[in-house]
């Protein structure tokens, strides 16, 4: 039987129908990925309408199941007509889809909320895929280090790391995979360009690859070849992964985003790093590479065993250097572990 949460959201939004299209919410109420479709429940059950590019394998997918499969040939107000309220996420809907169901004279309730927390605490078969996509990170990564030469450009390592993270099972990056060479590694989210590596660069990656859908994420920074000019970075370099493994030591199931932001940023302060620390310290990891909870310095998103999130702290010198350790982190049994795993010690290839 496929895993399908359907008949969960209905339950959770309490509407007398629950109508669902955006793409990632379409997949994790049927276990189907698709570029098109509409899943409509209701308390006879769920039906996922789609075209026929997907129906065959739909159909396959979900036998058994308890999604019902059918050819999306009528008009979406067909479908509702029989409705006097229907549910939708409405901060993931367009203004003219809306209006849509508005002029239909429905009753429209909101089921955002219900899809947020429902997807923030993981199930087994979705940890399964999230910790699959984390080995073949890791493993990618390991395989990258050896192929890395001098002369090769930003554009292409990250090309590369994505080969190998398909070539290892993956069905695609989970974001564009972010490469920085040298300066460019002070800006956190720098896109990848035709800058060349060259002895002695600061070389920082983040990168992420999916699985059934599921996202893994991490970052490394290390250095390619060392000139003896890095003393304050490797100094910036153990303070930051300390931050890293103390959150991983100290976060608790029950802390909020906020305080799990605390651990680690109060570390770097003790060093006079905080200031330089410009991001927050985590975000949800599932089907997205952004979910709930927030792990922030003002989020009070309760953190709950089977959570799964990144653990991120970094500190950026404009036009010198950045640092960032990320791994894919999960509570479980009240505790952090880890699903990236490669070695987090200062690299010098």
């Amino acid at each position: 039987m496929a895993n399908t949460n359907a008949s969960k959201i209905f339950n959770l939004v309490g509407a007398e129908a629950v109508l669902t299209e955006a793409e990632d919410l379409r997949q994790y109420l049927t276990g189907f990925a698709s570029s098109f479709g509409y899943v409509l429940t209701d308390r006879n059950g769920s039906t996922f309408y789609t075209d026929p590019r997907y129906l065959e394998a739909a159909e396959n997918a979900l036998k058994g199941s308890e999604i019902a499969v059918k050819k999306f040939v009528t008009p979406l107000e067909e479908l509702l007509h029989e409705y006097k309220e229907i549910a939708v996420p409405i901060e993931r809907i367009s203004y003219t889809s809306y209006k849509r169901l508005s002029d239909l004279g429905l009753k429209i309730a909101d089921s955002s909320q219900a899809f947020t927390h429902a997807m923030a605490v993981k199930a087994d078969y979705e940890i399964s895929s999230i910790k699959k996509a984390c080995k073949i990170a890791d493993e990618a990564f390991v395989q990258l280090l050896s192929q890395i030469k001098e002369g090769m450009t930003e554009n292409e390592v990250a090309a590369f790391l994505e080969f190998l993270m398909r070539k290892g099972g993956a069905s695609g990056a989970s974001f564009d995979t972010i490469v920085c060479f040298g300066e460019n590694s002070s800006v956190p989210h720098h896109e990848p360009n035709a800058r060349k590596l060259r002895f002695g660069d600061v070389v920082l990656i983040d990168f992420g690859c999916k699985v059934d859908g599921y996202c893994s994420d991490c970052t490394r920074t290390f250095l390619f070849g060392d000139d003896k000019k890095h003393s304050e970075f490797k100094k910036s370099y153990a303070s930051v992964l300390e931050a890293h493994m103390l959150v991983k030591e100290q976060l608790k199931c029950g802390m909020t985003g906020g305080e799990a932001d605390a651990i680690a940023r109060n570390c770097l302060k003790n060093y006079g790093l905080d200031g330089l620390f410009t991001h927050s310290l985590g975000h949800g990891i599932g089907l997205n590479i952004h979910e709930f909870p927030r792990i922030s310095p003002k989020s009070d998103d309760k953190l709950v065993n089977g959570m799964v999130f990144s653990d991120e702290p970094g500190v950026y010198l404009v036009g010198d250097y950045g640092i960032r350790i990320e791994d894919t982190v999960m509570l479980e049994n009240d505790k952090v572990v880890s699903l990236t795993d490669s070695d987090k010690k200062l690299i010098i290839l």
